[in-house]
């Protein structure tokens, strides 16, 4: 017995010499706690005056050095925070949230035990555990719990905001220094291809050059503190301004990811991922995954998928990239009401995918046009289109060994692939392009 005696106060010992630096954190709350208890033993002691009194002190007490106390416990759950980390908005978002939700949790439960305190005084005789004996009981320390949990849930949820608000700022700090590094290769890649590039390739360093100053805009920053305001309370005037800002900012991140990918194809720096798929599945995934952008444009889909064997090997993501923006510009620029149709056949082992829209405005333009980078069929800009899809389809087209045509009747405009089932595919120089 001796042995264990002596061998507890020494792990006490040691606790307390490691950890003595935060121990004066503690006291204050700690004395807050026992203030608590000690008007609940006796609360028939009290009167009314004198519990909110205990009440008052007990909570000035523990909410002083609350947010301190979270903000050690988030440092210490969260160690992958630091500045020199590289984790994203994102990561940050689903951080924030996991936090939110352990502290709801813990509100609701010390809430629960709150309110069950505060009925047990008023109608229990010793059923609920014996706390009371009577209507003659004060029933003012059940309303000071109850108080007490809903003023210190306000005060940790304020300090995790607090918390989570700083690590954004740090997150969006890092997302701008990494845009700006993304910016910079592009341009550095563009700058070492105008050795070897044509006119075409000219007119697509020039478009970069321009729009480097739209491209250099901290768009990942506007996205995670347009997010915040969201959460706001907002008249809806002011709501409706923010969901404005909020789609816009979407469609720079889209123009901009199109760009990118653009830049990088037609800069010969294309690193296939060959494996085998079946061309059928992934354009009915594409059409699952889009399901609510279809169902939502009003136009009629109508598939006709060949019963022979699609499979082919190549690039899965690449060709992916080609079906989805194919089907995306059908659903950009078919006139609404008509039906688009998307058909797949085999030709001379090479398979063939063709998508056929009624355009909702006056071609006047030729194949040449349409898959120049930022050209657009809908001139006076009534879509939301940006003018990369198509080129972005040729770029990639090439790059996996395929052919990529377009045909236009009258107001029928029919987007051609053809790629062969046992092609190898190239990577492309500039100057192929």
């Amino acid at each position: 017995m001796d042995t264990r005696w002596r061998n507890t106060i020494e792990e006490i010992y040691s606790f307390i010499k490691k950890n003595w630096v935060y121990i004066p954190r503690f006291i204050l709350p700690g004395l807050g706690i026992v203030i608590f208890g000690i008007m609940i033993a006796y609360r028939n002691s009290y009167t009314t005056e004198i519990v909110y009194g205990f009440g008052l002190t007990g909570n000035l007490c523990i909410g002083v050095r609350l947010p301190s106390l979270l903000k050690r416990y988030l440092e210490q759950h969260h160690p992958g925070w630091g500045v020199e980390t590289e984790l994203g908005y994102e990561e940050w978002k689903r951080s924030e949230s996991d936090s939110f939700k352990r502290i709801y949790r813990l509100a609701a439960v010390c809430m629960l035990t709150a309110l069950w305190y505060l009925y047990d005084l008023v109608y229990g005789n010793g059923v609920y555990g014996g706390l009371s004996r009577g209507w003659y009981y004060n029933y003012a320390t059940g309303y000071v719990m109850v108080i007490t949990v809903l003023v210190q849930f306000l005060l940790a949820q304020r300090a995790v905001k607090n918390f989570w608000h700083e690590k954004l700022d740090a997150v969006m700090s890092r997302e701008d220094e990494r845009l700006q590094i993304r910016l910079e290769e592009a341009l550095e890649i563009e700058r070492k291809s105008l050795e070897k590039v044509s006119r075409s390739d000219q007119l697509r360093v020039d478009l970069i050059t321009n729009v480097s100053h739209d491209l250099k805009t901290p768009l990942t920053s506007m996205v995670g503190y347009i997010e915040l305001i969201k959460k706001e309370e907002l008249s809806d005037v002011v709501r409706d301004y923010i969901d404005v800002i909020s789609a816009r900012t979407e469609k720079l991140k889209e123009m901009i990811n199109s760009l990118f990918s653009l830049a990088k194809a037609s800069s010969g720096s294309v690193e296939l991922h060959r494996e085998n798929f079946e061309v059928n599945r992934l354009i009915e995934q594409i059409f699952a995954d889009m399901d609510d952008r279809v169902k939502a444009s009003g136009l009629e889909f109508v598939m006709g998928l060949t019963r022979e064997d699609t499979r082919i090997y190549s690039d899965n993501a690449y060709f992916y990239r080609i079906c989805q923006n194919l089907i995306e510009n059908a659903l950009k620029y078919s006139a609404k009401g008509t039906r688009v149709f998307v058909k797949t056949y085999l030709k001379d082992k090479k398979i063939c995918i063709e998508i056929t829209n009624t355009a909702g405005y006056h071609m006047d333009f030729t194949k040449e046009d349409i898959v120049e980078r930022f050209a657009r069929g809908d001139e006076a800009r009534t879509s939301e289109g940006n003018g990369l899809g198509l080129a972005i389809v040729s770029t990639y087209a090439k790059a996996l060994g395929g052919e990529f045509d377009i045909r236009i009747d009258c107001d029928q405009f029919k987007a051609y692939l053809e790629i062969s089932q046992d092609e190898q595919g190239v990577v492309l120089s500039p100057a192929d392009i």
